[in-house]
């Protein structure tokens, strides 16, 4: 009888999708522990906008679904037995710059939270997560916004807060050194009133989706992972 990580891994080498698959969001998962691995493959199976691509088990099965298949989310583990999570989630977002790698772990420790974020990561979700709440983080995650457990949110802003705006930084206006389009700052003023997508949409005449890229892109630039560090991280940079 073939394991989990087989059978999902012919499917990301093997399958031809459909142009009604196109429109699902595809998803592959690096995960040790079957059980896990199991519970969050069936997960996504059940969800009818998304497909499940590919698994691996291990870091080294890892790297080589990442160098044989594209996936629009990776579901990354930091507890691998061989591979660090976070040189995972590295090499996922240098070879696929298109692609959201969200953090699936056990560990919800300042050092663990911050070496994700800068390797690329734009979602940490702790396994103690209900399945609901992770489908919930990966639509969040495709329209724009970025998935964070609520004690993981907590620790973020409690690192923020602890920090005086404008302390031991080093750059100038973001604006001025050209580091954000002035279409992005127009998006970042209008998210800060708290608007939601639809609405921004609406006000400037484009498509929610088209918003959801905006943001995603400011996002990036200002090296954040949500809507109230976007407002903070601008505030301090003198953009709002």
């Amino acid at each position: 009888m073939q394991s989990v990580t087989s059978i999902s891994y012919h499917v990301a080498i093997e399958y031809a999708p459909t142009l009604q698959d196109k429109m699902q969001t595809t998803i592959a998962i690096i995960e040790d522990n079957r059980d896990f691995l199991r519970r969050y493959a069936a997960m996504v199976d059940a969800a009818p906008d998304m497909r499940l691509v590919g698994t691996a088990a291990n870091g080294r099965d890892g790297l080589a679904m990442l160098e044989r298949s594209r996936a629009d989310v990776y579901l990354i583990d930091l507890g691998l037995p061989d591979i660090n999570g976070v040189d995972l989630i590295r090499q996922a977002v240098r070879r696929h710059p298109d692609c959201d790698a969200v953090v699936i772990s056990v560990f919800g420790d300042d050092a663990h939270i911050l070496s994700s974020i800068e390797a690329g990561a734009t979602g940490y979700l702790l396994k103690d997560s209900t399945p609901a709440d992770m489908l919930d983080g990966i639509r969040t995650l495709r329209d724009g916004g970025a998935p964070v457990s609520p004690v993981i949110a907590r620790k973020i802003l409690q690192r923020m807060q602890g920090r005086a705006p404008g302390a031991s930084r080093t750059r100038t206006d973001p604006q001025a050194q050209g580091l954000l389009t002035d279409r992005e700052v127009e998006m970042l003023r209008t998210l800060a009133k708290g608007l939601t997508f639809i609405e921004i949409g609406e006000l400037h005449e484009i498509s929610p989706h088209t918003v959801a890229r905006h943001v995603k892109n400011i996002y990036k630039k200002l090296a954040v992972h949500s809507r109230g560090e976007a407002v903070y991280e601008a505030t301090a940079l003198g953009l709002l």
